[in-house]
Protein backbone atom coordinates (compact mmCIF):
# COMPACT_ATOMS: atom_id res chain seq x y z
CA UNK A 1 0.00 0.00 0.00
CA UNK A 2 1.00 3.94 -0.86
CA UNK A 3 0.71 6.06 1.53
CA UNK A 4 1.76 10.10 0.56
CA UNK A 5 5.29 10.51 2.13
CA UNK A 6 5.73 12.88 5.41
CA UNK A 7 9.50 13.38 5.20
CA UNK A 8 10.62 17.25 4.86
CA UNK A 9 13.41 17.71 2.57
CA UNK A 10 17.06 17.88 3.95
CA UNK A 11 19.02 21.30 4.14
CA UNK A 12 22.38 21.03 3.04
CA UNK A 13 24.92 23.65 4.00
CA UNK A 14 27.95 24.57 1.35
CA UNK A 15 29.47 26.23 4.34
CA UNK A 16 29.17 23.06 6.90
CA UNK A 17 31.33 19.78 6.94
CA UNK A 18 28.18 17.72 7.58
CA UNK A 19 24.37 17.58 6.15
CA UNK A 20 21.91 19.07 8.96
CA UNK A 21 19.60 16.12 9.88
CA UNK A 22 16.26 15.82 7.74
CA UNK A 23 12.99 17.08 9.59
CA UNK A 24 10.55 15.04 9.75
CA UNK A 25 6.57 15.56 10.13
CA UNK A 26 4.77 13.76 12.98
CA UNK A 27 4.04 9.76 12.53
CA UNK A 28 0.42 9.50 12.21
CA UNK A 29 -1.12 7.95 14.93
CA UNK A 30 -4.05 5.63 14.75
CA UNK A 31 -6.00 7.94 16.47
CA UNK A 32 -5.26 10.37 13.25
CA UNK A 33 -6.90 8.19 10.78
CA UNK A 34 -10.54 7.81 10.25
CA UNK A 35 -11.77 4.69 8.34
CA UNK A 36 -14.73 5.91 5.72
CA UNK A 37 -17.93 4.28 6.61
CA UNK A 38 -18.71 1.45 4.12
CA UNK A 39 -22.43 3.03 2.90
CA UNK A 40 -20.10 6.13 2.04
CA UNK A 41 -17.42 4.47 0.09
CA UNK A 42 -18.47 3.99 -3.38
CA UNK A 43 -16.04 1.19 -5.81
CA UNK A 44 -16.42 2.30 -8.78
CA UNK A 45 -14.55 -0.90 -11.12
CA UNK A 46 -13.88 0.52 -14.88
CA UNK A 47 -12.43 -0.74 -17.80
CA UNK A 48 -9.10 1.13 -16.69
CA UNK A 49 -9.03 -0.09 -12.86
CA UNK A 50 -10.43 0.44 -9.82
CA UNK A 51 -11.56 4.53 -8.44
CA UNK A 52 -13.02 4.90 -4.63
CA UNK A 53 -14.69 7.94 -3.76
CA UNK A 54 -15.83 8.93 -0.39
CA UNK A 55 -19.27 10.12 -0.82
CA UNK A 56 -19.98 13.53 1.50
CA UNK A 57 -23.78 13.28 2.92
CA UNK A 58 -23.12 16.13 5.36
CA UNK A 59 -22.69 18.63 2.15
CA UNK A 60 -25.41 16.93 -0.43
CA UNK A 61 -27.57 14.49 1.37
CA UNK A 62 -29.80 14.40 -1.97
CA UNK A 63 -27.50 13.86 -4.26
CA UNK A 64 -25.61 11.53 -1.99
CA UNK A 65 -28.70 9.11 -1.59
CA UNK A 66 -29.19 9.44 -5.83
CA UNK A 67 -25.86 7.37 -6.31
CA UNK A 68 -26.05 5.19 -3.44
CA UNK A 69 -29.54 3.90 -4.78
CA UNK A 70 -28.45 3.54 -8.30
CA UNK A 71 -25.34 2.38 -7.22
CA UNK A 72 -26.70 -0.86 -5.43
CA UNK A 73 -29.29 -1.62 -7.79
CA UNK A 74 -26.76 -2.15 -10.20
CA UNK A 75 -27.76 0.74 -12.72
CA UNK A 76 -24.51 1.85 -13.60
CA UNK A 77 -22.87 -1.51 -14.64
CA UNK A 78 -21.64 -1.29 -18.09
CA UNK A 79 -22.47 2.46 -18.33
CA UNK A 80 -20.13 4.50 -20.83
CA UNK A 81 -17.37 7.03 -19.75
CA UNK A 82 -19.04 9.21 -22.64
CA UNK A 83 -17.89 12.28 -22.67
CA UNK A 84 -14.30 12.62 -21.19
CA UNK A 85 -12.00 15.77 -21.77
CA UNK A 86 -8.21 15.78 -21.39
CA UNK A 87 -7.39 17.93 -18.34
CA UNK A 88 -10.92 18.31 -17.14
CA UNK A 89 -13.07 15.86 -16.14
CA UNK A 90 -14.64 12.16 -17.20
CA UNK A 91 -18.94 12.15 -17.31
CA UNK A 92 -20.44 8.91 -16.80
CA UNK A 93 -23.78 7.82 -15.29
CA UNK A 94 -25.97 7.67 -18.91
CA UNK A 95 -27.38 4.47 -19.79
CA UNK A 96 -28.23 6.09 -23.28
CA UNK A 97 -24.70 6.90 -23.79
CA UNK A 98 -25.36 9.98 -25.64
CA UNK A 99 -25.53 12.02 -22.80
CA UNK A 100 -29.43 12.87 -22.86
CA UNK A 101 -30.04 9.73 -20.50
CA UNK A 102 -30.90 9.27 -16.97
CA UNK A 103 -33.17 7.00 -14.47
CA UNK A 104 -36.87 6.61 -14.15
CA UNK A 105 -36.65 8.59 -10.37
CA UNK A 106 -37.29 12.16 -10.17
CA UNK A 107 -34.44 14.90 -10.98
CA UNK A 108 -32.87 16.20 -7.34
CA UNK A 109 -32.66 19.87 -6.52
CA UNK A 110 -29.80 21.32 -6.68
CA UNK A 111 -27.23 21.49 -3.27
CA UNK A 112 -24.97 23.89 -4.76
CA UNK A 113 -24.58 24.71 -0.48
CA UNK A 114 -25.10 23.30 2.69
CA UNK A 115 -25.64 24.57 6.05
CA UNK A 116 -22.21 23.50 7.99
CA UNK A 117 -22.76 23.16 11.71
CA UNK A 118 -20.20 22.39 14.51
CA UNK A 119 -21.09 18.54 13.65
CA UNK A 120 -19.48 18.27 10.14
CA UNK A 121 -15.78 18.46 11.79
CA UNK A 122 -14.60 21.38 9.64
CA UNK A 123 -10.54 21.62 8.91
CA UNK A 124 -9.74 24.59 7.80
CA UNK A 125 -6.52 25.13 5.50
CA UNK A 126 -5.12 28.74 5.49
CA UNK A 127 -3.86 30.48 2.84
CA UNK A 128 -4.30 30.54 -1.06
CA UNK A 129 -7.97 31.19 -0.29
CA UNK A 130 -10.66 32.74 -2.56
CA UNK A 131 -13.58 34.37 -0.91
CA UNK A 132 -13.72 33.17 2.21
CA UNK A 133 -12.78 30.58 4.88
CA UNK A 134 -11.76 27.50 2.68
CA UNK A 135 -10.97 23.68 4.69
CA UNK A 136 -12.06 19.85 4.23
CA UNK A 137 -15.28 18.44 5.33
CA UNK A 138 -14.32 14.94 5.21
CA UNK A 139 -12.32 14.83 2.19
CA UNK A 140 -14.51 17.16 0.67
CA UNK A 141 -12.87 21.01 -0.11
CA UNK A 142 -15.39 23.43 0.95
CA UNK A 143 -15.27 27.57 1.20
CA UNK A 144 -17.64 28.31 4.13
CA UNK A 145 -17.77 31.55 6.66
CA UNK A 146 -15.96 31.47 9.53
CA UNK A 147 -17.62 29.42 13.01
CA UNK A 148 -18.16 32.76 14.56
CA UNK A 149 -21.16 33.53 12.02
CA UNK A 150 -22.72 30.21 13.45
CA UNK A 151 -23.81 32.62 17.00
CA UNK A 152 -26.18 34.93 14.77
CA UNK A 153 -27.98 32.39 12.82
CA UNK A 154 -31.07 30.66 14.38
CA UNK A 155 -29.79 27.11 13.44
CA UNK A 156 -26.83 27.56 14.63
CA UNK A 157 -25.01 26.84 11.46
CA UNK A 158 -23.29 29.01 8.14
CA UNK A 159 -23.26 28.49 4.60
CA UNK A 160 -20.67 26.27 3.03
CA UNK A 161 -19.97 25.03 -0.60
CA UNK A 162 -17.95 22.20 -2.65
CA UNK A 163 -15.26 23.19 -4.34
CA UNK A 164 -14.52 21.80 -7.59
CA UNK A 165 -10.84 20.68 -7.07
CA UNK A 166 -9.10 17.50 -8.65
CA UNK A 167 -10.64 14.41 -7.85
CA UNK A 168 -14.19 16.12 -6.85
CA UNK A 169 -17.14 14.03 -8.28
CA UNK A 170 -19.81 16.32 -9.47
CA UNK A 171 -23.47 15.64 -10.08
CA UNK A 172 -23.94 16.59 -14.23
CA UNK A 173 -27.07 18.44 -15.15
CA UNK A 174 -28.94 20.21 -17.89
CA UNK A 175 -29.93 24.12 -18.20
CA UNK A 176 -31.87 24.08 -15.04
CA UNK A 177 -30.20 23.74 -11.79
CA UNK A 178 -32.66 21.33 -10.34
CA UNK A 179 -32.47 18.93 -13.36
CA UNK A 180 -29.21 16.58 -12.03
CA UNK A 181 -30.43 12.94 -12.24
CA UNK A 182 -27.79 9.95 -12.73
CA UNK A 183 -24.97 11.06 -14.85
CA UNK A 184 -21.79 12.66 -12.86
CA UNK A 185 -18.09 13.23 -13.61
CA UNK A 186 -15.12 12.73 -11.80
CA UNK A 187 -12.95 15.70 -12.14
CA UNK A 188 -8.81 15.68 -13.79
CA UNK A 189 -8.26 19.23 -12.84
CA UNK A 190 -9.46 22.22 -10.17
CA UNK A 191 -11.95 24.25 -12.16
CA UNK A 192 -13.78 26.95 -10.09
CA UNK A 193 -15.82 28.02 -12.74
CA UNK A 194 -17.88 25.77 -11.64
CA UNK A 195 -18.13 26.13 -8.24
CA UNK A 196 -21.78 27.21 -6.69
CA UNK A 197 -23.15 25.99 -10.19
CA UNK A 198 -22.87 22.61 -9.69
CA UNK A 199 -23.38 19.95 -7.37
CA UNK A 200 -20.27 18.79 -5.49
CA UNK A 201 -20.77 15.14 -3.79
CA UNK A 202 -17.95 13.53 -3.24
CA UNK A 203 -13.66 12.99 -3.66
CA UNK A 204 -11.89 9.83 -4.93
CA UNK A 205 -9.38 9.05 -2.42
CA UNK A 206 -7.55 6.14 -4.17
CA UNK A 207 -8.20 5.89 -7.98
CA UNK A 208 -7.57 9.47 -9.40
CA UNK A 209 -4.82 7.94 -11.89
CA UNK A 210 -7.59 5.71 -13.35
CA UNK A 211 -9.37 8.58 -14.14
CA UNK A 212 -6.58 10.02 -16.69
CA UNK A 213 -6.67 6.76 -18.11
CA UNK A 214 -10.04 6.99 -19.26
CA UNK A 215 -10.09 7.44 -23.27
CA UNK A 216 -10.95 10.91 -23.89
CA UNK A 217 -13.00 12.18 -27.13
CA UNK A 218 -12.57 14.93 -29.72
CA UNK A 219 -12.02 18.11 -28.86
CA UNK A 220 -13.91 19.23 -31.83
CA UNK A 221 -16.92 16.65 -29.97
CA UNK A 222 -16.79 18.59 -27.12
CA UNK A 223 -15.20 15.63 -25.53
CA UNK A 224 -17.61 12.62 -26.91
CA UNK A 225 -16.12 9.38 -26.88
CA UNK A 226 -18.60 7.41 -29.62
CA UNK A 227 -15.54 5.01 -30.36
CA UNK A 228 -14.46 2.06 -27.88
CA UNK A 229 -15.46 4.20 -24.63
CA UNK A 230 -14.43 3.11 -21.78
CA UNK A 231 -16.97 1.67 -19.44
CA UNK A 232 -18.23 1.31 -15.14
CA UNK A 233 -18.08 -2.35 -15.09
CA UNK A 234 -19.44 -3.13 -11.46
CA UNK A 235 -20.15 -0.10 -9.01
CA UNK A 236 -21.60 -0.30 -5.67
CA UNK A 237 -21.29 1.22 -2.26
CA UNK A 238 -18.73 -0.84 -0.12
CA UNK A 239 -21.67 -1.70 2.24
CA UNK A 240 -23.23 -3.68 -0.46
CA UNK A 241 -20.66 -5.69 -1.36
CA UNK A 242 -19.86 -9.03 0.22
CA UNK A 243 -17.66 -8.66 3.59
CA UNK A 244 -14.53 -10.67 1.76
CA UNK A 245 -15.17 -8.33 -1.18
CA UNK A 246 -15.08 -5.20 0.76
CA UNK A 247 -12.10 -3.00 0.21
CA UNK A 248 -11.69 -0.57 3.35
CA UNK A 249 -10.19 3.28 3.52
CA UNK A 250 -8.95 4.98 5.88
CA UNK A 251 -7.78 8.32 5.26
CA UNK A 252 -5.80 10.60 7.27
CA UNK A 253 -8.27 13.10 9.43
CA UNK A 254 -7.55 16.66 8.04
CA UNK A 255 -8.27 17.73 11.61
CA UNK A 256 -4.64 16.05 12.93
CA UNK A 257 -1.62 17.07 13.17
CA UNK A 258 0.15 14.59 10.69
CA UNK A 259 -2.17 16.16 8.24
CA UNK A 260 -1.37 19.79 8.97
CA UNK A 261 2.11 18.95 8.24
CA UNK A 262 1.22 17.02 5.07
CA UNK A 263 -0.48 20.35 3.90
CA UNK A 264 2.81 22.28 5.23
CA UNK A 265 4.61 20.27 2.60
CA UNK A 266 2.33 20.71 -0.24
CA UNK A 267 2.47 24.80 0.97
CA UNK A 268 6.37 24.87 0.49
CA UNK A 269 6.44 22.91 -2.52
CA UNK A 270 3.55 25.37 -4.48
CA UNK A 271 4.44 28.63 -3.15
CA UNK A 272 2.25 31.38 -4.06
CA UNK A 273 0.48 29.59 -6.27
CA UNK A 274 -0.80 26.92 -3.06
CA UNK A 275 -4.52 26.33 -2.73
CA UNK A 276 -6.97 24.23 -1.03
CA UNK A 277 -6.70 22.00 -3.85
CA UNK A 278 -3.37 21.33 -4.22
CA UNK A 279 -4.01 19.34 -0.64
CA UNK A 280 -5.01 15.67 -1.91
CA UNK A 281 -6.55 12.99 0.46
CA UNK A 282 -4.09 10.85 1.96
CA UNK A 283 -5.42 7.38 1.85
CA UNK A 284 -4.75 3.74 2.74
CA UNK A 285 -6.29 1.21 1.09
CA UNK A 286 -6.69 -2.21 1.98
CA UNK A 287 -9.19 -5.87 1.43
CA UNK A 288 -11.29 -6.10 -1.44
Amino acid sequence: MKITPYVLAAVLSAFAPSVVPAQTAPVPAASDWRTIAPENLLVIDTSKGRILVELEPRATPRHVERIRTLADQGFYDGLKFHRVITGFMAQTGDPLGTGQGGSELPDIAAEFTFRRGRDAQFAAVEGGAPAGIVGLVGSLPVVTQPDAQMMVTADFKTDASGLFCTGVAGMARSGSPDSANSQFYLMMATNPVLNGTYTAFGRIVSGLEVVSLLKPGPASADGAVTDNPDTMTHVRTAAALPEGERPTVRVLDARSAAFRAHVEEVRAARGTQFTVCDVQPVAEVSGG
